[in-house]
């Protein structure tokens, strides 16, 4: 489906009952409810709670709620708490929820497109200590 925004341009949205197999370039926003086996690239990309891409993203900015294996490169990325991200992850500005779950690394574009020195990955891990609460840590491995 396909509709008009409020300053002329288009978007499309996948509805939850739809899968597509096959890669998606939009030069419109898009939104995504159901399933896409394959890569998308789009202006915009928000991903409803329940939909699920097996591919890579890539868009100037994407706001992710569902379930992404595949690699994730935008200027502007916003995680939920409800998604669940297995790849990595290339960014200009990052936004992400508490309780979001995310395997994979994550790199500035500047840095992940510059012939500099990689960064070792970040393991978030839980602290299960003398006191028993459960406190998420952030750990760079080396």
């Amino acid at each position: 489906m396909v509709r008009p925004s409020g300053n002329g341009a288009t978007f499309s949205v996948i509805g939850s009952d739809v899968t597509i197999k096959g890669n998606i370039s939009a030069s419109a926003d898009l939104h995504v409810d159901g399933r896409i086996e394959g890569d998308i690239a789009c202006s915009n990309l928000v991903q409803g709670e329940g939909s699920e891409v097996i591919g890579a993203i890539t868009a100037e900015s994407a706001r992710l709620a569902g379930r992404v294996a595949g690699s994730i490169t935008a200027r502007e990325l916003v995680v939920l708490k409800s998604a669940h991200i297995e790849g990595d992850v290339n960014y200009d500005a990052l936004t992400i929820e508490q309780g979001a779950a995310v395997e994979g690394r994550f790199a500035p574009k500047k840095a992940a497109t510059a012939p500099a020195r990689q960064a070792p990955p970040a393991v978030v891990t839980t602290d299960k200590s003398k006191d028993g609460g459960d406190e998420p840590h952030l750990t760079l491995a080396g």
